[in-house]
């Protein structure tokens, strides 16, 4: 009897869906409905979003975009100006909004145990209502939530992404297998048995994950480190293109006063209180304590007669320095303030996809010291014209040995540096992003009309 109850309901529950997807397709606009939950959280993931429709809108001004968005105050209005005060991005018309009211089903508290396979069937439930309430040709996940492609599929749309970095990777299982407490609690690290256990979960779903992800139509990673790791697990090299990230790097180059690009940025830096700063969300993995401690090593080892560096923490909702903090808003101009401060930016986060705060550092005429992985070390800290662009390091040790080399540094051997960190980061500008990114969506995407 529960057998046939069970039966019963799922039948309905599929009957329900195919009912919803076929009437889905039957409902299908000419539109682009971008995929993008939270877009208020002041990342390279919202700029990549607001360039994004800024380049659909430019090869096709006559297509509406579209957002699907959990935060609930967000408006068309809203939006367009949040993408001009925060990245600089001036969209042609203001996007669409489509609200989304179960992203609670998204979020990492909502699943203590099993987040990752929790949160991927989370989005697929967000997804459902998103198309539900509009379904658009070109379905576009600027997020990472690739469970949700197989179902904009069945909706009829085209699927395109782009994707920041994998959910999974290589890297990821095998530092399960050497029980590392960077991918495990210390229960798990500390059990033979546990972490077994955690293998099979991690590659059953890397298994999903890259079946999921071959449903698109179009897949855009931000470098070179995700793209290889991209390829491996979704199997369709064809579909996938590296597009850098759009880094504003002229309006970094530039001091802002009263009127755009009015005086050139100096690579010049005041010698009195040399300054470090660092650009980052204020999240675990960014290790910001791995930063504190190489700070407090290069105090220490300081030489009497140099000048005590100055170490700053910047947030779009923060900023503070060793001994003072507050919370403020901030945008562009006050960003380009504080870099064009600084003869140092640092970086620690392991693995990090790209590094878009590792570009902005140069573009300003800030010495990056970036951590030695994904992708600072394969795209972005090399060597420019045979100069040297900046640093790398891993551990607290090596961090401190770097930025007593840049204290050190003659002022003439800091301004070459500089120079040529500059000039690397033109090769990640906002029109580099459009035009490898137009370049990709014009087979996907055609061209449409009044």
């Amino acid at each position: 009897m529960i057998i046939a109850a069970l039966f019963t309901a799922f039948s309905v529950i599929m009957v329900g869906f195919c009912f919803a997807a076929i009437n889905g397709r039957r409902r299908r606009k000419v539109a682009v409905g971008f995929f993008h939950p939270y877009t208020n959280d002041g990342g390279g993931g919202e700029r990549v979003l607001w360039c994004a429709v800024r380049a659909i809108q430019d090869d096709n001004p006559h297509l509406p975009c579209l957002v699907y968005t959990g935060d609930h105050d967000a408006t068309p209005q809203t939006l367009m100006a949040r993408a001009l005060d925060r990245f600089g991005v001036t969209l042609l018309a203001p996007p669409k909004v489509v609200h989304l009211y179960k992203r609670k089903w998204i979020e990492e508290t909502t699943y203590p145990h099993f987040t990752m396979i929790g949160q991927s069937l989370g989005s697929v439930y967000l997804a459902w209502e998103a198309l539900c309430k509009f379904t658009p040709s070109y379905y576009f996940d600027t997020s990472g939530y690739a469970f949700t492609y197989p179902l904009a599929r069945l909706f009829g749309c085209k699927v395109i992404c782009y994707t920041h970095y994998p959910t999974i990777s290589s890297d990821m299982l095998s530092r399960v297998r050497q029980r590392s407490s960077m991918y495990n609690d210390a229960l798990i690290a500390k059990s033979v048995w546990l972490s077994r256990c955690k293998i099979v979960y991690y590659t059953f779903f890397s298994c999903l994950y890259g079946i999921v992800g071959s449903c698109a139509h179009l897949a855009m990673v931000n470098s070179s480190w995700t793209k290889s790791h991209i390829e491996k697990l979704w199997g369709v090299p064809d579909r996938i293109k590296r597009v850098y990230p759009p880094c504003d790097t002229s309006g970094l180059q530039w001091i802002l006063t009263g009127k755009p690009y009015e005086q050139v940025l100096p690579l010049e830096r005041s010698a009195e209180i040399p300054v470090i700063i660092s650009v980052a969300q204020f999240r675990p993995e960014k290790a910001h304590g791995l930063q504190l401690e190489a700070f407090a090593a290069a105090i220490s080892r300081l030489d009497s007669g140099l000048p005590k560096p100055k170490l700053q923490f910047f947030s779009w909702t923060f900023y503070g320095s060793c001994g003072y903090s507050k919370v403020l808003s901030f945008n562009l101009r006050d960003l380009v303030g504080l870099l064009g401060g600084a003869v140092a930016g640092i970086h620690s986060m392991t693995d990090e996809h790209f590094g878009i705060s590792v570009v902005e550092y140069m573009a300003a005429g800030a010495i990056p010291i970036a951590h030695n992985s994904a992708g600072p070390k394969m795209d972005i800290v090399l060597d420019e014209d045979g100069q040297q662009t900046g640093f790398l390091a891993c551990t607290g040790e090596e961090y401190a040995d770097a930025m007593l080399r840049i204290i050190r540094m003659p002022e003439m051997d800091r301004l070459k540096m500089a120079a040529a960190a500059r000039r690397r980061a033109s090769r990640f500008s906002e029109q580099k992003f459009y035009d490898d990114f137009k370049s990709a969506v014009r087979p996907i995407i055609c061209h449409v009309s009044r």
